[in-house]
């Protein structure tokens, strides 16, 4: 599990690994990743894009961008908690995550709120 707070934007993400989609012999481990994004700042926000480093345990880095999260691109008044829950492939039993979203408040300021390093990891891959 992993938490950063950027500007009174909270972001929690904890990895669940996916044992019936994944294929060990075939190089596949899928994992899923749980958000939960929680305004506690004074200002409405919304969520216009993220961008994900994801690096495999060869140390081989994937750079994802695109606009919103699982097709959605949410506002969030103060006091509000936004989930979603999506997925991420990977050629070896152990990785990480991390990255940003890009939020605006509703004056039109634009900032990039930090998600903090998470290990995805197959259970008993790491000691």
């Amino acid at each position: 599990m992993s938490e950063a707070i950027t500007r009174g934007v909270r972001v929690t993400a904890k990895p669940e690994f996916l044992p019936q989609q994944s294929d060990p012999r075939a190089g596949l481990w899928m994992f899923a990743y749980h958000i939960q994004i929680e305004n506690s700042g004074p200002d409405s926000v919304q969520l216009l894009s993220r961008h994900w480093l994801i690096t495999d345990a060869t140390g081989r880095v994937e750079e994802v961008r695109g606009p919103g999260v699982v097709g959605e691109q949410p506002v969030l008044q103060p006091g509000q908690v936004y989930h979603y829950t999506s997925g991420c492939p990977l050629p070896t039993a152990v990785g990480t995550m991390h990255g940003t979203y890009q939020m605006v408040t509703a004056r039109g300021e634009r900032f990039d709120v930090t998600i903090a390093p998470f290990t995805l990891a197959e259970p008993y891959a790491l000691n």
